[in-house]
């Protein structure tokens, strides 16, 4: 298949065509990124023998929207199509003047956390680099006038086992040429796949961290969240702890609330213990109900009270209520079913 537009940073693009002349580079990239037009015979200001030339060398297709959900809080959920007919979801969540993005780095997942929707698919395949920036791009069409402010790599898939497609499409959203996105609006998460973590932190991306954390109690966490068992708690934090040394920002850690699970004082004790050395914040989610799992969400105060027993940390700590959950769209509820 021949390359992708949305694929390519602007030094690269200049290669790939070495015949034009840098400010034709320049209006490719502007009819792509502020005019956020990608049909190449659209591109009016280009000279018909290079629009034939993009059309010759390169794709421009984006994956197809198959259908959009829409919450009673404004959130939209869409399933989308890609060229091999696999699926994936993206959300977009609007929240006063904000409107952040949740994108999928995978079809699928091979990490099987036991709470999670999107495990019940496995993994599929690797999302490509076009595949990752069309997610954003159709958003960012979606939303008109309206910005896009922030991205999260929350949606299906762990990114770190897609790192390098990531990576890439990373370095062109924060480039002033392409999305120009702020690396303080772009959060990858992650369930803490520890050589990835360090290949991330020698990269020299600048990028906010989150850790899907859930438990602090190895046996728990491990019932959880399988990938503790080859990775567990004690060297995650060890690989936390030197990348927070290599990044600005602070790490987040997600923790999702399970009644009668991960709320108890043993439970409350051993967070305090893991969290205590680390620059972090802390976000408390209650976990959002899949029919065919056994876990139950806690209520609003049995939320209160694990809050406040976790005000002992010297970080902040804040509950961020889940969005979308009429739609499936939620933290943990991506699965790609059409309905």
């Amino acid at each position: 298949m021949k390359k992708h537009i949305l694929e390519f940073l602007p030094c690269e693009l200049k290669k790939y065509l070495p015949d034009e002349k840098k400010y034709r580079v320049s209006q490719i990239l502007n009819w792509i990124y502020k005019n956020h037009e990608i049909d190449f015979y659209k591109m009016s200001t280009l000279p018909q023998s290079l629009r034939e030339e993009l059309f010759t060398k390169l794709e421009n297709f984006l994956p197809e929207i198959i259908k959009i959900d829409i919450s009673k809080d404004g959130t939209k959920k869409f399933l989308l199509s890609l060229y091999d007919k696999n699926k994936i979801e993206m959300v977009l969540i609007p929240n006063d003047n904000k409107n952040t993005l949740c994108i999928s780095s995978q079809v699928g997942c091979a990490r099987n956390c036991s709470f999670c929707a999107t495990a019940s698919m496995g993994l599929i395949r690797n999302l490509e680099i076009y595949e990752i920036l069309s997610q954003v791009f159709l958003a960012i069409k979606e939303l008109e006038e309206n910005k896009l402010t922030n991205i999260v790599f929350m949606g299906m898939g762990e990114p770190l086992d897609n790192l390098e497609n990531v990576i890439k499409a990373v370095r062109i959203l924060q480039d002033e040429q392409c999305f120009n996105f702020s690396p303080r609006r772009i959060t990858i998460s992650t369930c803490g796949i520890i050589p990835k973590l360090k290949e991330l932190a020698d990269s020299g991306l600048k990028i906010k961290l989150a850790v899907s954390l859930n438990s602090t109690i190895q046996e728990k966490r491990e019932q959880l969240m399988p990938v503790c068992r080859k990775y567990p708690l004690t060297e995650l934090k060890n690989a936390l702890l030197s990348f927070r040394k290599k990044t600005a920002f602070r790490i987040t850690f997600e923790y999702v609330l399970i009644k009668d699970f991960n709320m108890g004082k043993e439970d409350v004790k051993a967070l305090l213990k893991f969290l205590g050395d680390i620059s972090c914040k802390l976000n408390v989610i209650k976990w959002n109900e899949v029919p065919s799992m056994p876990f139950k969400s806690p209520s609003e105060e049995e939320v209160t009270k694990f809050i406040l027993r976790m005000q002992k940390l010297s970080s902040a700590v804040t509950y961020r209520k889940s969005r979308g959950q009429d739609i499936n769209g939620a933290c943990g509820q991506l699965a790609t079913k059409v309905t």
